[in-house]
């Protein structure tokens, strides 16, 4: 156990929509102003990830517009599909894995799997799923509903999605197909497997049409930090993307999670926990502050105040409310019900106006920002790596390319230097640098054993 610990190095996901992070991001001089569907600005921060040694490239994603009010600026209406963008970059790297975003309650099992197996295929094994559960009635109105369903409904729908998933995935055995030109042989019969799934939301027979994926699984990720998202992170997830603010609340949930994981039988280490950051570096602390009071002064009030009515979930709209007062009360929905509680601990921690909230989290959406120096925000993600916080990070740069690049060119030698992150990839496989085991097919498991068993 203390060599595994001595051994043990940071994981670094690039969080890199192509408008930027920072609400205003897109308005930065340096900034190009059609990031979000510029391709080749795409392939240049994939190209800049992979330089600076990063697991993953990893994109969020929504289902409407929302216009006049979306959650992260204007830059965010419209952009790329996210499966559809990496198979389109993947041929032009080699070793840098995607996560896409892909949603448990507006998709079918079967056209997902087979959509994310072919993912991994294209990429050689660098295919991870991020799973959520799509909340708002904006999003619903968009798939034949006038509201979003119950919050536990959509979770308990997940729960089953993702199995079902993982069962097409393991409907053909790795060995399956033999493609014997001499004999005609193309795969062997006994080697694919009818799922015949039937549950409370999904009846699937199977099987996919799409081989068995490279990995056995594309990664499966996860973002949930309320009760029903840890439920299904312990469950289900081997990288889990979460927010917080302190390295108090970090080390609750972390050790939460890997507590609920050893329940469901599974191996804590094999769940890596991997927290929102997003730096503002400097050479120096200074330099650092001033980039980031540049990009706060480029926010524009009605921004502000849509990036709080996206996050907050208020039935009472903030529209109405001096900015320089307090943040309204505001009463539970359906939706993203873990963040709504973060932003409002936010302002009544900091006893924020609603200028200065907005201000606070324009950044990163409640996720932890870092002003200072390559060797202060190294610190940081050396303190909570070490201290039962986090297994690794999502890097989400303020502004594109300019916030990556400083990333790449001055944390990540620090945090090498210090022995703490990658100087070459371990191998092809987002699993395999991840250092997550490669899921057995249940199906051969079960041949292997059946002799022992006669």
């Amino acid at each position: 156990m203390t060599s595994h610990r001595k051994s043990r190095q940071i994981k670094l996901g690039a969080f890199l929509p192509g408008g930027g992070q920072h609400i205003a991001a897109w308005r930065h001089p340096d900034a190009p102003a059609d990031g979000a569907t510029n391709f080749a600005f795409h392939k240049r921060l994939a190209e800049t990830a992979e330089r600076g040694l990063f697991d993953a490239y990893f994109l969020a994603d929504n289902l409407s517009v929302g216009l006049g009010g979306r959650e992260g600026g204007n830059a965010k209406i419209a952009g790329f599909e996210p499966v559809t963008l990496f198979a389109a970059l993947a041929p032009l790297t080699s070793h840098i894995g995607f996560i896409a975003t892909a949603s448990t309650t507006y998709e079918e099992p079967y056209t997902l799997a087979r959509k994310f197996a072919s993912l991994d295929l294209l990429t050689g094994g660098r295919a991870g799923w991020n799973v959520v559960t799509s909340a708002g009635d904006e999003t619903a109105k968009n798939f034949n509903r006038d509201r979003q369903p119950d919050h536990a409904d959509r979770y308990e729908r997940a729960h089953e999605h993702v199995e079902v998933v993982k069962a097409l995935w393991d409907s053909w055995e790795d060995d399956a197909f033999i493609r014997d030109k001499a004999s005609g042989r193309f795969y062997d019969a006994a080697k694919v497997h009818d799922i015949d799934h039937r549950g409370k939301y999904f009846s699937v027979k199977g099987a996919l049409n799409v081989p068995r994926p490279p990995q056995g699984h594309p990664v499966v990720v996860q973002a949930g930090q309320s009760e029903d998202g840890r439920g299904l992170a312990a469950q289900s997830a081997e990288v889990i993307f979460t927010a917080h603010q302190n390295l108090a609340s970090a080390q609750e949930f972390y050790r939460d999670i890997k507590k609920r994981v050893r329940a469901a039988g599974r191996n804590p280490d094999h769940v890596l926990v991997m927290p929102g950051v997003a730096p503002f570096v400097g050479r120096t602390e200074a330099e650092a502050k001033v980039k980031y009071e540049e990009l706060t002064d480029l926010i524009l009030p009605d921004d502000g105040v849509g990036l709080l009515n996206g996050l907050a979930g208020q039935t009472l709209d903030i529209r109405g409310y001096p900015l320089d007062g307090p943040l309204p009360p505001s009463k539970e929905t359906e939706g993203m019900k873990s963040r709504q509680a973060l932003i409002r601990q936010i302002a009544d921690e900091h006893n924020f106006t609603i200028r200065q909230l907005y201000q606070w989290i324009a950044t990163a959406r409640g996720h932890y920002t870092v002003v200072g120096s390559a060797e202060q925000v190294a610190d940081q993600l050396e303190e909570w790596f070490r201290n039962e916080a986090a297994d690794g990070f999502n890097i989400l740069p303020p502004w594109l390319p300019g916030g990556l690049d400083d990333f790449v060119e001055l944390v990540i030698p620090e945090l090498q230097r210090r022995g703490l992150f990658r100087t070459a990839y371990e191998g092809r496989a987002l699993r395999e640098n991840l250092g997550l085991p490669r899921p057995e097919n249940p199906w051969a498991t079960a041949r292997a054993l059946a002799p022992a068993a006669e």
